[in-house]
């Protein structure tokens, strides 16, 4: 499966008190992995909601912290599809501060409609998330 790479350098306004990335900004981080990831294999996130009435609801998100980042570091977030089906996706995440492993973590995605009802996964969009279809 792909891995997508996108970077991004810690703004101020991201730490806190201690000088440190304030931990939910992980979980945003993780957002932009997640869109750029779709980007990578072929389309946006946007149009998927506004053109095929997909959402993707986060039905779990989990980070493993083991090193701090700080003011002007530049992160890596490394994406990839961990599992997928037509009922739903999992991304995992590893954040990177030069080649030093800082943050892991995945998020668990449930397909709705726009009615926020379980929905399928259309069949345009299976292949690149590496779901077979049925014959």
């Amino acid at each position: 499966m792909q891995i997508n790479e996108t970077s991004l350098r810690v703004r101020y306004a991201e730490t806190d008190q201690m000088g440190v990335v304030y931990y939910a900004n992980y979980f945003i981080w993780m957002e932009l992995g997640r869109v750029e990831y779709c980007r990578a294999i072929g389309f946006r996130y946007r149009d998927m909601e506004e053109q095929d009435g997909i959402l993707l609801a986060v039905i779990d998100a989990w980070c493993r912290y083991r090193r701090p980042a700080r003011y002007d570091d530049e992160v890596r977030v490394r994406t990839r599809v961990s599992a997928a089906s037509r009922r739903g996706v999992e991304f995992s995440y590893e954040m990177y501060v030069r080649e030093e492993l800082i943050a892991s973590g995945h998020t668990r995605h449930m397909f709705l409609g726009r009615d926020f009802r379980p929905a399928s996964l259309p069949s345009k969009y299976r292949a690149l998330f590496g779901i077979e279809s049925k014959v």
